[in-house]
């Protein structure tokens, strides 16, 4: 007799559960399998993407179960989403934290014993199990009692140092299982690659736990990367063009590489008649609570954040999620990305490149475990403009996909052009020469030091017989990049009292150039007439007003223009391929009109 996901004892308990208690019709992908496995008394793993409904798949079963479920999650305002929407529900939970007033612990460590307690949720960070010697007594004589029912660890990648978000107080949670072997764990996570979660595993002792991983597709998700304008007020106004055109009266996130960016963008947006407001780590609890309040209540249309909002963060209608800088990593980005359309109605991601961006961050993330090098992958990510999107994000996280099935729901799957190689052995060569000289001088350049003397720049004072190349600025920034990834130049880090500072040196393939045959070629796109055709769903569609988009109003010949072809530019990306020189998908935008 075959077994349904529906033929189990606790099977009714949790429909009812799932209509009466959390308010849903029918579950997600891979929620009731989940839930089935926790509820039978198994460790589980679930990777599923931001908004796929991970949360219930801890919470349902502990409505459903005796006992409370403990919960370890990263973050307190995590936790405070999460018990916003449970007393919505009236479902009992209750968190635990270092501004934990002494009776309300008192009270919770009396609830955790008592047979007769209808709490069924309690959140706690790493830190509580690591450092609470009181309260893992706690969980002992709850454990012994019958009344610790599950295990849940939020953000499970958090446990590996080759995650994008390690803590090292998770690496401390293996003692969860050692201690109460006979309660389920379950992990959770939108981000890890197969590395991280067999590391996780490890971590946490259960390594024989059954791993559930939904696909990281997105369909409704429209992903596009940009090149960020040069000029900081072309840029505002960009973006004010597209909140005005396509998202006019419609929800969205500007995720910013630091609170300084949040701040004078909210700023810049306002004074252009945006409403519009910032968060980021260092306002005040009250101050981001506002903040986040009014944007659920659609008074203000615009949140300008920093990485620190975005976990717990549930607006179903968010209908664009613009990167002011990109991501530090390809996990961040995904994360960030995924906060857009979660009712699963069409919605953009849009990526504002800039070659000063890399160095910006690579000065940040230099001292992380493999930093520098998820770093790069993101900034391959942006340079590639031949490849479909998600069979890049696909890639990343270890799943294969096919690119027809993107419906054209990127950038890159709407573009027409055909592709040529540009040998870029020469620049290669100039490059490495200035260099040379630089380092006999015993001097040091930075990435925009290195392209003003490959510009002319006070070449004269090196000695160094190079002709200065006749393209455009941001042509060279992109060969530099390209260079980088390729290995044949690299970042050197130079560490004062006050910063950390990014300088270009030589890199191990320059080696290579010895062979008088050796040819470094970088793909191109010629056009003579515009870059690709490329639009948004949303573009087509039109905003909410119903009025034409500020892309669709704007036509050459019988087609709209590409959303990011409101001016002209010369190059646009180049991306690295893991391995190869023959980079058939690094491509440099060339327009020679």
């Amino acid at each position: 007799m075959t077994t349904t996901l529906s033929d189990f004892s606790w099977s009714a308990n949790v429909r009812d559960a799932l209509q009466n208690n959390f308010k849903l019709r029918k579950f997600r992908p891979l929620q009731l399998e989940t839930i089935n496995v926790t509820m039978g008394g198994r460790d589980v793993f679930l990777v599923m993407p931001t908004g796929g409904g991970k949360s219930l798949c801890y919470q349902l079963p502990a409505v459903c179960s005796d006992g409370f479920t403990l919960v370890i999650c990263p973050l307190i305002s995590l936790m405070e989403d999460q018990l916003m929407m449970l007393e919505q529900l009236e479902v009992s939970a209750t968190l635990l934290n270092a501004s934990s007033s002494k009776e309300h612990v008192k009270w919770v460590h009396a609830e955790m014993l008592s047979r007769s307690s209808e709490l069924k949720l309690i959140y706690v960070t790493p830190e509580k199990i690591a450092k609470s010697k009181m309260f893992m007594s706690k969980l002992e004589k709850a454990y012994q009692a019958g009344r610790l029912t599950r295990i849940a660890v939020d953000e499970v990648h958090c446990c590996s140092q080759w995650g994008h978000d390690f803590r090292p107080d998770y690496k401390l949670l293996g003692i969860l299982k050692r201690q109460f072997p006979n309660a389920p764990l379950i992990g959770l996570t939108a981000t890890a690659t197969s590395h991280v979660l067999h590391d996780a595993q490890k971590i946490l002792c259960v390594q024989k736990c059954i791993t559930f991983t939904a696909s990281f597709n997105r369909p409704n998700l429209y992903y596009e990367v940009r090149q960020k304008p040069s000029a900081a007020q072309n840029f505002i106004e960009d973006i004010v063009k597209l909140i005005n055109g396509r998202y006019k009266g419609l929800s969205g996130i500007i995720y910013c590489f630091s609170q300084k960016d949040a701040e004078q963008v909210t700023m810049n947006l306002q004074k252009l008649g945006i409403k519009a407001g910032a968060y980021h780590a260092n306002m005040e609890p009250k101050d981001k609570s506002r903040v986040h309040k009014r944007w659920s209540a659609n008074d203000i249309q615009v949140v300008v954040a920093t990485v620190a909002f975005g976990m717990g963060i549930d607006k179903p209608d968010v209908r664009f999620v613009i990167h002011h800088s990109m991501s530090k990593s390809m996990e961040n980005y995904y994360q960030e990305s995924g906060r857009a359309g979660r009712d699963d109605q069409k919605a953009d991601c849009i990526l504002y490149y800039g070659f000063g961006d890399i160095f910006r961050i690579s000065t940040m993330v230099v001292m992380e475990n493999v930093g520098q090098q998820k770093l790069y992958d993101m900034v391959s990510y942006c340079h590639n403009m031949s490849r479909c999107r998600r069979v890049l994000i696909a890639h990343h996280f270890d799943e294969a996909w096919d690119s027809a099935n993107c419906n054209k729901m990127c950038d890159n799957c709407c573009r027409e052009e055909p592709f040529e190689k540009m040998d870029v052995t020469g620049h290669c060569r100039d490059l490495v020469n200035i260099l040379k000289q630089v380092d006999q001088m015993r001097e040091k350049f930075t990435p925009l030091k290195l392209i003003d003397a490959w510009l002319g720049k006070g070449l004269s004072k090196l000695g160094v017989d190079v002709v200065s190349p006749k393209l455009p600025r941001d042509t060279l920034e992109r060969i530099v990049a390209h260079l980088i990834l390729q290995q044949y130049l690299k970042e050197d880090f130079s560490f004062t009292a006050f910063a950390t500072i990014s300088y270009v040196k030589i890199g191990p393939r320059a080696d290579l150039l010895r062979n008088k045959t050796h040819v470094i070629t970088m793909p191109v796109v010629m056009s003579k007439n515009s870059i690709a055709k490329v639009k948004s769903p949303l573009s087509s569609r039109g905003s909410s007003s119903g009025k034409k988009t500020d892309v669709a109003r704007k036509k050459r010949g019988s087609e709209h223009k590409p959303p990011h072809s409101e001016k002209r530019i010369q190059a646009k990306k180049i991306k690295m391929e893991e391995e190869e020189d023959d980079d058939d998908d690094d491509l440099l935008f060339i327009d020679d009109s």
